[in-house]
């Protein structure tokens, strides 16, 4: 505790006697600081009391004495200790009474008690209760450290919240808690997610304080702290108290830091050594050689090999962006493994490039993580009124359910997907899509657009003379597979007008109807130009 003025009033040595604001004793003190000065304000920065003798002052002019000791209250002087036996033989009463009116603790300083003695006790009570601190502080940080090492974080967040006399938790690379101490504060964590997401925007090493009504039931203050010494921060903590943290408490905030920073770093190198051994089981699956991709995937991979999982294939939306590139699928990374490592499962993560490859379990959580994450993404563009995504916004495209055997035609689904979804302006496309859906809208394709208008011209140079209806002529028969009068009917015309019409055709586009991949081909540019 830091000195206070009843830890003065009450020291022996110092004879002091209170003539004014009693029931606010217990102040603390910052310092005690000697003035003269009719007005000492300028000087003075709050939390001290102030010792005088009144040689400048007319302490016994009621209205003087108002006005000083009112303009000492407002600059957050704590107290006035006036010395008697110098200019006056007592307190005058004017100060007395000026002190009454505002509140102001007035001490009396006896003449055989020099100012330095009380400049000296508060300088030594501050010193002690630093030391303390200090002490406290270094023994927290044994604490925090012993029960790191024994009980991991879990066990280091219920020391820390101990200490602090609060609540802490922790928070994985996604905004998400992976623990709390005590349990109950898993639920005010919750709340604080959008904080956390704004904290990870901002360079590591960050904080912020945040508390309030809004986020728990109770006025906590909460520091939030990023952890991590990379550009983006791996996780986060926070720590809910009452009040502001005293210099202990701080002491074991920045140690609980240092120890999970630690821990992520050390996380860190362990997920690089895991990324090298996934992307050696990948090579491997692609290869055709399931058998040695399971001997390599061992413990760390295995499980996921024993059912069946789904390939997803993520990569800038525009090819032009490469150096964001390990950045540009770096929240899909974060949200797939760490939905993966809420639920327990595995999930094979492997950058290439400007590409980001995973291997999720069917069904599963990482799976899951990486729809909600695109739906999260086209609901951000249409409440954005339909635009494009951003440059670095990923496209995304998702296999159906395999195995290791087939792993080499899952990653071409996914490819297939993802191709899908750049040409369709989307950001995620799962290839049992392609399959349900029809290929009509696949011919929204610049290549394909040239080639119906390329094939088809002719006809529409023939039409516009003016000497007949090729082009809705070879709509109608083929719309009919070639029935000659059902064709004729719907365009009003004899079937042997028809016939004229389609040997016309052939005679212009020099192919033959009776080909099936000519009419195949033709009624693909019908479609592909039925805009027009």
């Amino acid at each position: 505790m830091p000195p206070t003025l009843a830890s003065l009033v009450h020291h022996s040595a110092l004879k002091l006697t209170v003539r004014a604001g009693e029931d606010r004793l217990d102040v603390p003190v910052r310092w005690a600081h000697v003035s003269e000065l009719a007005d000492p304000v300028p000087y003075m920065e709050g939390g001290e009391l102030l010792l005088i003798t009144a040689l400048k002052l007319d302490a016994e002019d009621p209205q003087a004495m108002r006005r000083y000791v009112k303009r000492l209250a407002g600059a957050g002087v704590v107290g006035l200790g006036f010395a008697v036996g110098v200019a006056y033989e007592e307190t005058p009463k004017a100060l007395v009474d000026a002190a009454e009116e505002v509140g102001m603790p007035l001490l009396e300083v006896p003449r055989r008690t020099p100012f330095l003695a009380i400049s000296k006790a508060v300088s030594a009570a501050i010193a002690a209760d630093q030391y303390r601190a200090v002490t406290a502080g270094f023994a927290a940080q044994r604490e925090l450290t012993r029960q790191a090492l024994t009980d991991g974080p879990e066990g280091l967040l219920a020391s820390l919240a101990t200490h602090v006399d609060g609540w802490a938790a922790l928070y994985d690379a996604s905004g998400a808690v992976v623990a709390a101490a005590p349990e109950w504060a898993g639920r005010r964590a919750g709340r604080l997610t959008a904080e956390v997401e704004r904290l990870r925007e901002r360079p590591a090493p960050a904080s912020v304080v945040a508390g309030g009504p809004e986020f728990s039931d109770h006025d906590d203050r909460v520091e939030l702290h990023s952890l991590g010494t990379g550009r983006r921060p791996r996780a986060a903590l926070a720590v809910g108290t009452a009040s502001a943290l005293g210099t202990a408490e701080r002491y074991a905030v920045h140690s609980a830091i240092a120890l999970l920073t630690l821990t992520t770093e050390r996380s860190r190198s362990l997920h690089a050594a895991e990324q090298r051994i996934g992307a050696a089981v990948l090579r491997m699956l692609l290869a055709g050689e399931p058998d040695h991709a399971r001997a390599v995937a061992g413990d760390l991979y295995g499980r996921l090999l024993d059912a069946p999982f789904r390939v997803i294939v993520a990569e800038p939306a525009h090819a032009r962006v490469a150096a964001g590139a390990g950045e540009t699928a770096g929240d899909l990374t974060e949200a797939v493994e760490s939905a993966a490592a809420r639920s327990g499962e595995a999930v094979l993560v492997v950058p290439e490039g400007d590409r980001l490859v995973a291997l999720a379990a069917d069904g599963g959580a990482a799976v899951a993580a990486c729809l909600r994450y695109a739906a999260a993404l086209e609901n951000a563009r249409s409440s954005a009124g339909g635009r494009d995504g951003d440059d670095d916004e990923p496209v995304v495209g998702l296999s159906a359910p395999s195995g290791p055997i087939a792993a080499a035609g899952a990653y071409k689904q996914a490819e297939q997907a993802l191709s899908v979804a750049r040409r369709r302006g989307r950001v995620l496309v799962e290839h049992e899509q392609l399959a349900a859906g029809s290929v009509l809208p696949l011919l929204a394709d610049d290549a394909v657009r040239a080639f119906a208008d390329g094939l088809l011209r002719s006809l529409h140079e023939h039409d516009a003379t003016g000497r007949g209806d090729l082009v809705a002529s070879l709509r109608a028969w083929l719309s009919r597979h070639g029935q000659w009068d059902a064709a004729a009917a719907d365009l009003g015309v004899h079937r042997h007008t028809l016939r004229y019409r389609m040997r016309r055709v052939e005679e212009i586009l020099g192919r033959s109807l009776d080909d099936p991949d000519v009419r195949m081909e033709l009624w693909l540019a019908l479609k592909a130009t039925a805009t027009d």
